[in-house]
């Protein structure tokens, strides 16, 4: 990165202070420990190949998936610099069974966040070398301060978030979030360390020609999501769309809200409740969306009204350019009436 001049994301928070509500500096020092976490998480990405540490750790998750050593070092890295600030008074990962109580600071500071955070999403892409990312969530705590956290803590809607974001580490690393003022990213210029403004107010283009699904399950899909799908494969004046499907849903998000598209993960037949994560992936993707003026839901209802019933729910997932979502939610209604 050749210009300095540029807007440093340390300098970016610390103006933008005001905007994250009720807040005396935790932004800064939060973001700050992600930052650092990221980073940490970044080298250890780009040396997987010659460190021993791709492919599988040999243990499931509660949701009984094959872990991957970066999984589980992506986990501790972030747990550590989360926990090491005193910002946070609770962390839950899509790692862990249940959620981790922080104590509170010897100084007797009480902090009034939580964090939800999916230490790296797509980590099975990483043994052949395509992006993979890490996805987080901020919320205050509705349990008093200074009492342990409760799992109501984390239980909560996505509407109730102040915070969240995602970094993907590609062809470079950038850290991307919101408080609820618009979608900013940030590009990591390895020389300096140093993360810099470089995609100021990201916004969904109001349609686009990027669909992006598994279609090997589409024997499996619900019927009006068969249906759409025939409806972006059509020969007609502005379709057929491009599928793209990388398969990490950080970097298929990122691709659509930059150049216009729609990620869909919806129920199975197998997978009835769907795959992706309320809290650690749907949520904070949504909250993101909706700031970048895209549109969010599990087909029928906003993804960020759902009340969460347990801290590793599933649910279908819809989300991108606004008018894509539209259309789908259409497609979902109009199968259901005909079912009816």
């Amino acid at each position: 990165m050749e210009d300095y001049n540029l807007q440093t994301l340390g300098e970016f928070t610390i103006e933008k202070q005001n905007d994250f509500k009720y807040t005396s500096g935790e932004l800064s020092r939060l973001l700050s420990a992600i930052k650092l976490a990221s980073k940490m998480v970044n080298r250890e990405v780009n040396k997987a190949g010659i460190a021993n540490i791709t492919g599988h750790a040999g243990k499931t998750n509660i949701q009984g998936e094959d872990q991957q050593k970066l999984d589980i070092l992506a986990h501790n890295i972030f747990i550590e610099a989360l926990s090491q600030r005193e910002v946070v008074c609770g962390i839950a990962s899509e790692e862990s069974d249940d959620f981790i109580e922080i104590q509170p600071s010897k100084n007797g500071h009480l902090s009034k966040y939580i964090v939800l955070i999916d230490p790296l999403d797509g980590s099975s892409n990483i043994d052949v070398n395509v992006s993979v990312g890490t996805i987080f969530s901020i919320y205050r705590r509705i349990s008093p301060p200074g009492s342990p956290v409760k799992i109501q803590d984390f239980l909560q809607k996505g509407i109730c978030q102040v915070a969240a974001g995602y970094v993907v580490y590609g062809s470079s690393t950038m850290l991307v979030y919101t408080t609820g003022h618009g979608v900013n990213g940030f590009t990591l210029d390895p020389s300096l360390g140093t993360y810099y403004l470089s995609h100021p107010n990201i916004t969904f283009p109001k349609t686009g020609k990027i669909y992006s699904i598994n279609e090997g399950n589409y024997i499996k899909f619900p019927q009006g999501v068969k249906d759409y799908i025939k409806h972006c494969q059509k020969e007609e004046e502005d379709r057929p769309y491009t599928s793209r499907y990388i398969g990490s849903l950080v970097s298929d998000f990122h691709r659509n809200m930059i150049k216009g598209g729609i990620y869909i993960y919806p129920s199975t037949s197998q997978s009835p409740n769907g795959k992706l994560r309320l809290l650690y992936e749907c949520n904070p993707m949504a909250f993101l969306a909706e700031q970048a003026g895209g549109k969010c839901s599990d087909g029928e209802k906003r993804i960020m009204e759902i009340t969460p019933s347990a801290l590793h729910q599933r649910v279908p997932f819809f989300c991108g350019s606004y008018s894509m979502v539209k259309k789908a939610e259409q497609f979902i209604r109009e199968a259901q009436r005909q079912i009816l």
